[in-house]
C-alpha cells in the first residue's frame, strides 16, 4: 500500500479541519412571548408556529406530569 513521502504542513491540515467547524444555532425572539427559539421551529414557551397555535400548553404539561409520575 503506497505512503505519503512527506508530511502534510500544520496550514494545509488546518485548511482541511476548517471545513467542518459547526456555525452557532442562530436564535430569534418568539413574536408573541420574546422566548429566543430557533428558525422554523415551535416555541418551547407558548407552542405557536408562524402565528398559529400548534402545541397546547395544557396538554404538554398534562403529558409531563405522567412522566414524572410514572418514573
Amino acid at each position: 500500500m503506497a505512503n505519503p513521502k512527506q508530511r502534510h504542513t500544520k496550514g494545509r491540515r488546518d485548511r482541511a479541519r476548517h471545513q467542518y467547524l459547526e456555525t452557532p444555532v442562530q436564535l430569534q425572539p418568539c413574536k408573541k412571548c420574546s422566548t429566543p427559539k430557533g428558525a422554523h421551529v415551535v416555541c418551547p414557551n407558548c407552542g405557536e408556529y408562524k402565528g398559529r397555535l400548534v402545541v397546547d400548553s395544557k396538554d404538554r404539561s398534562e403529558k409531563q406530569q405522567k412522566k414524572e409520575n410514572n418514573t
